[in-house]
């Protein structure tokens, strides 16, 4: 089949979410790289959004779904059978925050997301659910609740009742959480919001608010867990135990899984009145948690806490140029901040021609994402920003 006819089908029979679908055909991938029909090679500096945290096809990855897939693949719904990779991958996940002991595996972060809103609003009765403003939880109805953005959440509304927006960094506007409210949903670096890192103290503060009025805190790592901010979990950077903590993507190695975790007492709520109080059939599926926990394993081996921040030392100095307002975010979630969005959208452009992916936020499109894959070297990110910046100042050029 040719290039155009594989083109022309996924124009036609592929659902398209933008008018202007980036298009690269992907013939491979492997380890930093993205390879080409034609023979492009592009260095994947975004990792498919913070998935592909060990890279793409790691080979303990591989070797662990080869393995899995030898014995078994579905058996049954979520729950019901003893599977081994499962109970493995939960107990390495209890042993990093051990007051968040039970964990339900799901296919997605959004999925983990409506999980949590489940579990939050059955274990405490309530109703009144606080997210943050700009804040970014996944695309199905619950959690494009939690979004405060009317031009991505108006068209689909009705959308779920009693939920309501913060503003990050508020300490006056932590009073609203009251004894009515179910649960507050935050992140500990806003993604979407163009890698925002929240206030420590803020968030200690929003702790405290929540333990004081019996709200539960639910902390989406759903882009920073599994390493990417340094930690594990980005929770523990900032010394926050939350009540429910979400994780997905950069979970599976490239395989489809999420998970929300919470204590067993918490957890038990959905066993009971109503009995599966929450079902999912393929959540937990034996191939992704097997892929998980080797996943788990390299992301330990690589000794993060060290090796991240020196990763991102890497970017913060070298990539210094008149167009760069700004660098935020932490660890290997960074965002390099331009002065329009015009700018940032030839950057990106300027860069996929050279080999180099990178993309946007979806609320900061002046910003550009950079957050690779974290088994990449202190050399090959050099090599990597350097190309950033010849795609800057090529740009740059032009508008002097």
């Amino acid at each position: 089949m040719s290039q155009q006819s594989v083109r022309q089908l996924f124009l036609r029979h592929v659902a398209q979410t933008s008018p202007s679908p980036l298009g690269l055909e992907i013939e491979k991938a492997e380890g930093l790289y993205l390879y080409g029909s034609n023979g492009e090679k592009w260095l994947d500096l975004i990792s498919g959004i913070s998935v592909s945290n060990v890279g793409h096809r790691h080979p303990k990855v591989i070797e662990a779904i080869h393995e899995q897939l030898e014995k078994y693949m579905h058996l049954m719904v979520y729950g019901e059978y003893i599977q081994s990779p499962q109970v493995k991958l939960a107990a390495k996940l209890a042993s990093v925050m051990p007051s968040i002991d039970s964990v339900y595996f799901t296919n997605s972060g959004t999925e983990a997301i409506e999980g949590a809103i489940k579990l939050e609003r059955r274990y405490t009765e309530r109703k009144k659910i606080f997210s943050f403003k700009d804040a970014y939880h996944g695309s199905t109805n619950g959690a494009l609740s939690l979004m405060s953005n009317e031009y991505f959440s108006v068209p689909f509304h009705p959308l779920l009742p009693e939920v309501f927006h913060l503003t990050s960094g508020n300490h006056q506007e932590l009073v609203k959480i009251d004894a009515d409210t179910a649960a507050v949903f935050v992140e500990i670096v806003r993604g979407e919001a163009g890698a925002e890192v929240v206030d420590p103290t803020f968030l200690q503060d929003l702790r405290l608010r929540c333990t004081e009025v019996g709200a539960l805190l639910v902390v989406d790592e759903i882009q920073t867990g599994f390493g990417r901010t340094g930690t594990f979990f980005a929770a523990q950077g900032v010394n926050i135990i939350p009540d429910i903590l979400v994780v997905a993507k950069g979970m599976g190695g490239g395989m489809p899984i999420g998970a929300f975790m919470s204590s067993k007492k918490i957890m038990d709520a959905l066993s009971d009145q109503p009995v599966l109080g929450h079902i999912t059939t393929f959540g937990g599926n034996s191939v992704c948690c097997a892929a998980s926990l080797a996943t788990f394993d390299i992301i330990q081996s690589l000794k993060t806490e060290e090796r991240i921040p020196k990763l991102e030392s890497i970017v913060r100095k070298t990539l210094v140029h008149p167009a760069i307002q700004s660098i935020r975010g932490k660890g290997m979630l960074l965002a390099l901040v331009f002065e329009t969005d015009e700018f940032a959208q030839r950057v990106i452009a300027a860069c996929i021609k050279k080999g180099i992916i990178t993309d946007w936020f979806l609320f900061a499109a002046n910003r550009l994402r950079i957050c690779p894959p974290l088994t990449i070297t202190e050399a090959e990110l050099l090599v990597a920003c350097h190309v950033v910046l010849e795609a800057i100042d090529e740009c740059y050029q032009v508008d002097l």
